[in-house]
């Protein structure tokens, strides 16, 4: 045991007269030599982020305990607890996922006693005792540990070394066995390495001594490892990434692991467009033939999103109570169709044009009626959000609502983004969104809707200005390589801007839920950087292979519709039996990404590969 936090001035210093110190000492040791532990009433089974407090009443009037988190912007405080007068004591249950800022009001005079802020470990047995302090005029909250609590952070420790090593070891395997081939053999001549094309399904002619000479036609590892490990990533925080908070969904403003994959994605998806289309168009493929691609892949997408993975085994396979008409796919197809016909329509210059004023920027110059069409959408974007009317909240309205900004607008989710998605799909929606639990708000919110969509499109658009530089600049790596990181700094100098560089106080926070012009600023310098850095180890200098992350980059479809559908069949997860801890959780999290990427891989090692 051991005090953890204490207030109203207990000790207010080391210059405290001796008798107070004495007495403060006295009922310090009273406490601890009690304890709490033989007066903790019998309460439910602690489980995951959840740890058990007590609240013990020395005094003549009854009290309410009330808490708010941190994590929650400008949210009305809760009741946790009623605690009797009289030595009677209550405990709760309390979440430990985020810091708990609490106070203690009495009932009969309804002023706040004490307050304090706390960040609660998970399993840990607390007790506060609520009493006079030792000159009888204030009240002291004190702190005391009955049960410490265990390591929640132990489990991902041990499986980020396990994987650490076990990355280390697939990467000097193989450089140890070609170094012992090569002692073995003592080559003389060595042979030059293959030389990887900047397209992805483009084949180069070569003139050798003065005759064409066909070269094999080769991917762009970078393109496919990047979006390899945003979807391995995805299907890990989709499997629950081991129970931690920082592996699910942010609940409103701000950023977790889970917020990173899907623009990521998005990114990925304008950078192939322009490699794919660059290298249909010049095998001749007509527009004609170019939109029917589109559309039917556009279409199938669309139909995998809305009938498969919108399936509820509750309710049955064709029930309109629960049917969920925005999500995931439904984006993506939506996002690829738009970008896919501004590639169509005015994708045709990738030669350079030297010798003009705007020759350094002829990359973005070249396509300015693109570039016209993204100003629009954001333009629209931006006029919706903060000009639309909602009916009952402030216009403009970027907070979730519930108990949020003093519990003003608790039926605002979303604002705008709300308000029109309701108006064209009622409820439904997706019916559980992140703010739900901490905000206590009860309307219906999609954070894949139609005006996020927009800023989806905004985002894959980065993608295809990363594509048409490697395009434009080919075979020369370090324009390539300051190209990117120019749009990474101008890209998240923005999302700084936006943001003041704080979660909940800039003028645009960051919101994965409403897909926030700050959020896709943020995830596309992000983007930017990441994709240059792969590029440059797996394309540039060729240290890695892209391994094991190619393998689900190259049959992403099968993956990311395969781990929905049969996710949550054994062998990928079963049922747990250890409730209280992350160990289980964490496990079946990596064992299932694992199985997934294995499939990947022996579906390659086949030449497998699903195409819409």
């Amino acid at each position: 045991m051991g005090v953890v936090k204490m207030s109203s001035g207990v000790f207010s210093g080391c210059n405290m007269e001796p008798v107070r110190l004495v007495r403060a000492v006295v009922t310090l040791v009273v406490i601890f030599t009690s304890g709490c532990g033989a007066h903790i009433p019998s309460g439910p089974v602690l489980k995951m982020d959840q740890a058990l407090l007590i609240f013990y009443n020395r005094l003549s009037q009854d009290m309410d305990v009330l808490y708010t988190t941190d994590y929650c912007y400008k949210c009305v405080y809760q009741r946790l607890v009623q605690v009797q007068a009289n030595h009677q004591n209550a405990s709760a249950v309390i979440s430990t996922k985020f810091t708990l800022s609490m106070q203690v009001e009495s009932r009969t005079r309804n002023a706040t006693l004490c307050r304090w802020s706390e960040k609660y470990e998970e399993g840990g047995h607390y007790c506060v005792w609520i009493q006079k302090s030792d000159n009888g005029n204030n009240v002291t909250c004190i702190h005391t540990v009955e049960k410490r609590a265990h390591n929640s952070c132990m489990p991902i420790l041990v499986a980020a070394l396990s994987l650490a090593i076990s990355s280390l070891f697939l990467v000097v395997a193989p450089y140890v066995h070609r170094k012992c081939r090569t002692w073995k053999f003592a080559r003389t001549i060595c042979c030059q390495k293959p030389q990887y094309s900047l397209d992805n399904d483009e084949t180069h002619a070569g003139n050798v001594e003065g005759s064409a000479a066909k070269v094999k036609a080769t991917r762009l590892r970078s393109l496919d490892t990047f979006r390899g490990f945003a979807l391995t990533v995805m299907v890990f925080v989709n499997y629950g990434g081991g129970g931690y908070w920082f592996f699910q969904h942010a609940p409103w403003n701000g950023l977790t692991v889970a917020d990173l994959v899907m623009p990521w994605f998005v990114f990925i998806i304008g950078t192939s467009v322009v490699m794919a289309f660059r290298s249909m168009q010049r095998r001749g493929v007509g527009r004609l033939q170019l939109l029917q691609k589109i559309t039917w892949r556009t279409l199938v997408l669309l139909m995998l999103g809305f009938c498969f993975l919108n399936y509820s085994p509750r309710d049955g396979p064709l029930s309109w109570s629960w049917l969920r008409i925005p999500g995931v796919l439904q984006r993506l197809a939506f996002t690829y169709f738009i970008l896919a016909l501004l590639q169509t329509s005015w994708g045709h210059q990738d030669q350079q044009q030297k010798g003009r004023w705007w020759s350094p920027i002829q990359d973005v110059v070249l396509y300015w009626p693109q570039w016209l069409i993204i100003i629009l959408l954001e333009a629209l974007w931006l006029c919706v959000t903060f000009l639309l009317p909602v009916p009952n909240c402030p216009t403009g309205y970027l907070g979730a609502g519930g108990i949020g900004d003093n519990g003003l607008y608790p039926n605002c989710t979303g604002g705008a983004a709300g308000y029109i998605d309701k108006w064209m799909f009622g409820d439904n929606m997706y019916r559980y969104p992140t703010c739900k639990e901490m905000y206590h708000t009860t309307q219906p919110f999609d954070p894949e809707g139609i005006l996020g969509t927009i800023n989806s499109i905004v985002m894959g658009f980065m993608g295809m200005q990363a594509g048409k530089i490697i395009v434009f600049y080919k075979g020369k790596n370090i324009h390539i390589l300051c190209r990117f990181l120019v749009w990474a700094i101008v890209l998240g100098t923005s999302a700084a801007i936006l943001t003041k560089c704080t979660r909940d106080e800039g003028f645009i926070p960051v919101n994965k839920n409403l897909w926030s012009l700050s959020y896709v600023t943020c995830m596309g310098c992000s983007s930017f950087l990441l994709l240059g850095g792969v590029y440059f180890i797996c394309d540039v200098r060729g240290w890695w292979g892209g391994q094991p992350f190619i393998y689900p980059g190259m049959n992403s479809i099968l993956v990311y519709v395969g781990h929905s559908l049969l996710g949550f069949y054994f062998p990928f997860s079963w049922e747990m039996r250890f409730q209280a801890s992350h160990w289980e959780w964490l496990f079946q999290s990596l064992w299932g990404t694992a199985l997934w990427v294995m499939v990947a891989y022996l579906l390659y090692r086949k030449r497998f590969f699903l195409k819409i």
